[in-house]
C-alpha cells in the first residue's frame, strides 16, 4: 500500500513538472523578427535536373544566392533573377 502511494506521488510530480514546462513554453512570447537588411525578399524557382523536384526560394541573405542542391547536384534556376 505504501509502495503504491509513493509511486503515485512520484508519477503525479513527474506529470506536473512536464505539464508546467510545456505551459511555460507556450506562455513565452515569440522571438523578435530578424533585423531588417539581414534577409531580403526574392522570388526564385529552382528545379532538380535528376528527379524534377521544384523549390521556391522566398528570402535570401545574398543578392544572388547559390543554387540549392538536391540529388547531390545543383538545382537549375527556372525563373530569371529580378
Amino acid at each position: 500500500m505504501v509502495f503504491e502511494l509513493v509511486i503515485a506521488v512520484l508519477a503525479f510530480l513527474l506529470v506536473m513538472r512536464v505539464g508546467l514546462f510545456f505551459l511555460r513554453t507556450v506562455g513565452q512570447p515569440p522571438p523578435p523578427p530578424p533585423p531588417p537588411g539581414e534577409l531580403r525578399r526574392v522570388s526564385l524557382r529552382y528545379r532538380c535536373p535528376s528527379c524534377g523536384v521544384e523549390l521556391k526560394l522566398t528570402t535570401a541573405p545574398d543578392e544572388d544566392p547559390k543554387p540549392p542542391r538536391h540529388c547531390m547536384e545543383e538545382m537549375e534556376r527556372v525563373t530569371p533573377a529580378d
